[in-house]
């Protein structure tokens, strides 16, 4: 007999499915067959509907406007979506609602819950990440921006850089040095921060792809409420690492999907370049596949552990540093097949600067020249592959530090530093 999560899971896929059915244009094939301009108007539209469904943050509760949804639930959403070429939300989304918004869920006053949380679903706020400086990218312990309070607001002073999607923001969420006298881990504080204000400038990076999603952004006496400090003055480090979990493991259970669907892109790209009898070109598929499928169990791992309640933790870099590496295999075999044709990319590139090309993209040059510049960044955002590692040898195989480097205060090595 059918057990009740079976049955219930049952249920819930066809209510997915009646909701797609109902809301999904005819003939729609994915995102990818779209132009750009058509693409980002489809999702646009498509994330009000979401909201209008309560399907937008499936994971956060009814009460501040999200589904609710169990973390199985969501797998099967994300498998549906999916399988019909429908995104689950926007690309911001990413920061509003599966980095912040869960970190203000976890760490957040009701005030701020109450505040924030309705103008991430809304479309209202437009979030970035406010984390990485020139000396404090690997190390983000050693930022060195800094926010001094100043009656009711922080003054902010300093700069952070690869900011993605910080030219569209309107608001950045931002490790700042509130205690230069604390050793570098302390004296942190984790602000939110409006960004359409004097004393903010974004100036964007041109990357490999063309594209300039990533970008520099400068404070000059910025200006930032009191209350919208998340978490413990000084005490911003533990809310940073909440929040680089959510980054790197929420989506431990829904990447795979991603990922089988483009190496089965893969496949039909071998069969329409007619290699599909090459012996070299089928061992390596084999091989592709089967790191495709210990994604999957690495996420229903991940899955598992959502279920039995426990947060994202330091074993969220294994799924991290393993997408993204394969990631980069998968996409420079698919070139290697074009061969020389590959100089010379024709078609339609991506339309997002990360992961994989869109449901419904055509196998061309430039849909798999372009995710293969996008993989190149994979194993440096959110944590290198070298900061994983020593993450997943401290954290979860207990195996010794590295040395120490120097100590003492975040002002005392700074000012080494600079002799």
């Amino acid at each position: 007999m059918m057990n009740d999560a079976v049955r219930d899971d049952s249920a819930f896929r066809a209510k997915i499915q009646d909701f797609l059915e109902a809301n999904v244009p005819d003939g729609f094939t994915g995102l990818g067959a779209m132009s750009a301009k058509d693409a980002r108007v489809f999702a646009t539209r498509w994330r009000v509907t979401l909201h209008e469904h309560e399907l937008l943050a499936a994971s956060w509760p009814k009460k501040y406007g999200g589904g609710g949804l169990t973390e199985r639930e969501q797998v099967i959403l994300a498998e549906e979506f999916y399988r019909v070429g429908v995104p689950t939300g926007t690309d911001n989304d990413t920061f509003g609602i599966q980095m912040v918004g869960n970190t203000i869920l976890a760490w957040g006053t009701e005030q701020q819950k109450d505040h924030f949380l309705p103008k991430i679903l809304s479309g209202e706020h437009l979030w970035c990440q406010g984390y990485s400086e020139p000396n404090a990218g690997s190390d983000l312990g050693n930022v060195g921006t800094k926010a001094e309070l100043d009656g009711e607001e922080w003054v902010i002073n300093g700069q952070k850089i690869w900011t993605s999607a910080g030219h569209l923001a309107n608001y950045i969420f931002v490790l700042a040095r509130t205690n230069p006298d604390a050793p570098k881990h302390k004296g942190i504080t984790f602000l939110l921060v409006p960004m359409d204000q004097p004393g903010v400038e974004v100036r964007p990076i041109t990357m490999m792809t063309g594209d300039a999603e990533f970008n520099e952004v400068f404070f000059t006496n910025a200006r930032c409420p009191r209350e919208n400090v998340v978490g413990e003055v000084h005490g911003g480090w533990p809310v940073a690492m909440t929040l680089l979990g959510y980054e790197r493991g929420e989506a431990a259970a829904v990447f795979p999907i991603m990922f089988r669907m483009e190496f089965d892109r893969l496949v039909a790209l071998v069969r329409e370049l007619n290699m599909s009898e090459d012996p070299l070109v089928r061992q390596r598929l084999a091989t592709l596949y089967e790191k495709v499928e210990i994604m999957r169990f690495l996420g229903m791992r991940s899955l598992e552990q959502f279920l039995a309640g426990k947060p994202p933790a330091a074993d969220a870099s294994i799924f991290k540093l393993y997408w993204s590496e394969y990631h980069q295999q998968v996409t420079e075999f698919a070139v290697s097949l074009f061969g020389v044709r590959a100089t010379t990319p024709q078609g339609r590139p991506p339309m997002s600067s990360f992961h994989t090309d869109q449901r419904g993209a055509a196998n061309s040059t430039a849909s798999w020249v372009g995710s293969f510049f996008v993989a190149r960044a994979g194993t440096i955002y959110a944590g290198t592959s070298q900061v994983q590692r020593n993450i997943i040898g401290e954290m979860v195989l207990g195996l010794p530090k590295e040395p120490a480097g120097p100590r003492g205060t975040w002002r005392e090595l700074s000012q080494a530093q600079s002799k």
